[in-house]
Parts: C-alpha cells; sequence; structure tokens
C-alpha cells in the first residue's frame, strides 16, 4: 500500500478515534440528564417546588448529548437511511451511497448550518449572554456554543466516513477493517 493510502486510513483512525471517545465520554451524561429530570419531577410533584437552574441544566445535559454525540452516532451507522434499500446493497454499492450522502448532504447541511448559526453564537459571546429565567444558568453562550461543535464533529467523522467509503472503492480497506 503506497503512503498515501497508508496516511487516509490512519486519518481515518484518528478520527474514529476520537469521535468513539468523545461518543463514550458524552454516554456518560446520559445518567446525569435522567437524574436531573427526576429531580425536577421529585421537587415538583412531591415537594410542590422547582428549580429553573435544574430545569435548565437538564436542557444542557440533553443539547450536549445530542449535539455533541452526533458524530458518534453517524460513525456507528445509527443515522437515518432508507435501510430497506440500503441494507440489499453490497459493499460497493453501500460505499458509493456513503461517499456521495456524504458529499451532496452531510457537508453542504453542516456547512449551512455552521454559516447560519455563527453570528448567532457569537452574539451570544460577545454579550456573555444568560438565562432570561430568573434562578437560571448564566452559561447561555455555552450552550449555543455546542450547535458550533456539532458541525465541526460532524464535518470531522463525515471526513471519515468519505475517505473509508473511498478506501473501500479503491480496494484499500474492507468493510471489516473499518
Amino acid at each position: 500500500m503506497t503512503t498515501g493510502w497508508r496516511t487516509i486510513k490512519t486519518a481515518v483512525a484518528g478520527i474514529d478515534g476520537l469521535t468513539e471517545k468523545a461518543g463514550r465520554i458524552l454516554g456518560g451524561f446520559n445518567l446525569l440528564l435522567v437524574v436531573s429530570v427526576f429531580l425536577v419531577v421529585l421537587l415538583r410533584y412531591w415537594f410542590n417546588s422547582g428549580s429553573i437552574a435544574l430545569q435548565e441544566l437538564a436542557m444542557y445535559f440533553h443539547a450536549l448529548i445530542f449535539l455533541g454525540a452526533s458524530s458518534y452516532t453517524l460513525k456507528q451507522g445509527g443515522h437515518v437511511r432508507v435501510d430497506v434499500f440500503y441494507n440489499r446493497m453490497n459493499i460497493r454499492q453501500k460505499a458509493w451511497v456513503n461517499c456521495l450522502g456524504t458529499l451532496f448532504l452531510l457537508f453542504p447541511v453542516c456547512l449551512f448550518i455552521g454559516y447560519m448559526s455563527f453570528d448567532y453564537v457569537s452574539r451570544s459571546w460577545a454579550i456573555m449572554e444568560t438565562s432570561p429565567d430568573p434562578g437560571g444558568l448564566p452559561l447561555v453562550y455555552l450552550l449555543k456554543t455546542l450547535i458550533l461543535v456539532f458541525v465541526v464533529t460532524m464535518l470531522l467523522q463525515g471526513i471519515a466516513e468519505f475517505f473509508r467509503s473511498i478506501l473501500i472503492l479503491a480496494g484499500k480497506e474492507s468493510p471489516e477493517d473499518g
């Protein structure tokens, strides 16, 4: 195998490793989300009390899990496809679908989201935006930053998926390798 193909395989493995680590770490936040929602319900219905900060914390955990781990879901093949067709395809056909889908769907959508949200996030950082609710969390700018984290991680994993498909189409990698 030439140096170019090895470099691509190394880059794909590096991105995959980063995505795996992030996905596993973010998976731990599911427990924190469940606990925070449980506490919100407990406070509201058993103690007739509430906490805006705790409610917002649950929202922050949800956003972190959803936006942060989307690239992990992509790596695991968990995003939406028309599986009734995709599952019947051979490895090369799947590689073509993945390659073209990444180029013409994933990349443009991620770039559009990044472009449209950049000013939104920048303005939030400029004013160090806080919760509009009394007792809310003072970190809205960090919450909004997760949109750009989503874009970057999805683009990175998209690059890995694209090049994995190229490697398969070039006969340089079998699906079991990736």
